[in-house]
């Protein structure tokens, strides 16, 4: 497999990323397609002394830059020679099996769909994200969407559910991943008017649907699938991220609040390490743009060398299981075309 990485995107680029790129050279099989400034690049390796494996290590060279602030269309098509676009336009040509980038994300989706075009059958791309779950019994849940689309037909939302099942299936191995819809309640009846009519689509969608999922049950991990709009993905996110990180600093500051205090702290030390690794961001890499006709993945726009070694080898898996071809096939499915998909397309 052959990954390329855009390595100007991000808050910490090119440092992080390209150290995430090393890293992953040595845990991963993949050939990594660096792109960005020939000359920064080069010269971050240099300096780092650690260059395991060179014949994993290739350099693209892109002289411009696509940055937070700049309009996601506008600069996909006055920038084609970033770093962002000259990575998709790699998957486009065949040289690349996956993109990913930790910069602009509207941008990159933007990217993906004029460069790459959508799977036909999908109305809309969709973000995936992993939610972690702590003190459970599997370690998370996807999310779709995560952050894509404010604002979704019923018939957006189902196309969401397959893409979703096919990704859980494909990178996590979950043979048949278990469906829920985010709802006020969970009662059939509940929800607005697109809620109610996508819940009755879902029960014949042939998917493993459960019904709805309470705001409450989403941290249990009440279903392995987790469907909304984007805009109630994205507040899930990056409330439970804000709480999580607001409890583990209350739980420091407890712990430091005199010498009992700071006694129990050095006990437990172990386990509120493991805690806080749970909710790591890090731990999870990146997250696909799914629907788009080539593998696109977004990563957390702070990511750091970890997280981006996670992606890359999140990235590899995802190539290697052909998630791509799986949507193409689970939307013709969806819509009738075909009975089942193969594991080996």
């Amino acid at each position: 497999m052959k990954i390329a990485i855009d390595v100007m995107g991000g808050d910490h680029a090119p440092g992080e990323i390209i150290r995430g790129c090393l890293l992953a050279a040595t845990h991963t099989d993949a050939e990594l397609i660096l792109v960005g400034d020939r000359e920064v690049i080069s010269a971050q390796i240099d300096q780092g002394g650690l260059y395991p494996h060179p014949e994993k290590i290739h350099i693209v060279h892109a002289q411009d830059v696509i940055d937070n602030e700049d309009s996601p269309i506008q600069a996909v098509r006055g920038k084609p020679d970033s770093s962002m676009v000259k990575a998709i336009d790699l998957v486009r040509s065949g040289d690349a099996d996956a993109a990913l980038s930790a910069g602009n994300t509207g941008a990159l989706m933007a990217a993906g769909l004029l460069r790459l075009g959508r799977i036909q059958g999908v109305e809309r791309p969709a973000i995936v994200s992993v939610y972690p779950l702590v003190g459970q019994k599997k370690a998370f849940s996807l999310l779709v969407d995560a952050g894509a689309n404010a604002e979704c037909k019923p018939t957006n939302l189902i196309g969401f559910a397959h893409m979703g099942s096919m990704y859980m299936q494909s990178a996590f191995g979950v043979e048949r991943p278990t469906v829920g819809l985010i709802n006020i309640g969970t009662e059939e009846g509940k929800g607005t008017a697109q809620l109610k009519e996508t819940y009755q689509l879902l029960k014949q969608s042939g998917l493993n649907f459960i019904g709805n999922v309470e705001g409450r049950d989403i941290p249990t991990g009440a279903a392995d699938v987790l469907v909304c709009d984007g805009f109630t993905g994205n507040v899930v996110l990056k409330l439970t991220e804000g709480l999580a990180w607001s409890l583990l600093k209350n739980i420091r500051k407890r712990f430091t609040e005199g010498l009992t205090a700071k006694l129990g702290a050095a006990m437990l030390a172990g386990k509120l390490r493991e805690l806080k690794k749970e909710f790591d961001y890090s731990t999870y890499g990146g997250a696909p743009i799914l629907g788009i006709d080539g593998l696109v993945i977004k990563m957390h726009g702070s990511s750091n060398a970890i997280a981006v070694e996670n992606a890359i080898i999140l990235a590899n898996v995802a190539a290697a299981a052909g998630l791509t071809a799986r949507i193409r096939c689970a939307m013709e499915m969806a819509a009738g075309e075909r009975g089942e998909c193969k594991s080996d397309e």
